[in-house]
């Protein structure tokens, strides 16, 4: 029986996206904890030396600017910056199924929510309706 619901967000992500509650997931410094340790297990994600070409300028682009990403996401990072390549290579080529399979995987490392981008103004700006 497949389980029903959001998946479960890493700790890291849930600092960076700020969508935390402190009743279910404890308070920011348990959250931070938590993040901590996931990295003293798996440790800092770093970029795979065979990357060449499309893949490692994904990787740059995407990956590395990520910074709630351990190693646990190696192996997706790796397939999303290999398929970003294929990607490139053939546009027009590339099916469906892999652009779903691209976009899964950027959901997976976190990359398709907009919260989790910095702001161009970095907060200078005021907001009409709350500032």
């Amino acid at each position: 029986m497949a389980a029903r619901g959001a998946k479960p967000k890493p700790a890291a992500l849930r600092l960076v996206d700020g969508t935390r509650n402190v009743t279910r997931h404890g308070s920011e410094a348990d959250i931070r904890q938590r993040a901590e340790k996931s990295v003293a297990l798996f440790g800092k994600l770093a970029k795979p030396v065979y990357l060449k070409g499309q893949a490692a300028w994904a990787w740059k682009r995407f990956i590395e600017p990520a910074g709630w990403l351990d190693a646990s996401r190696e192996g997706i990072a790796i397939a999303f910056c290999e398929l970003w390549e294929e990607f490139r290579f053939n546009p027009k080529g590339f099916p469906a199924s892999k652009h779903g399979q691209m976009r899964a995987y950027m959901s997976e490392l976190g990359l398709t929510d907009e919260r989790n981008r910095g702001s161009a103004d970095d907060g200078k700006s005021k907001d009409e309706f709350f500032d």
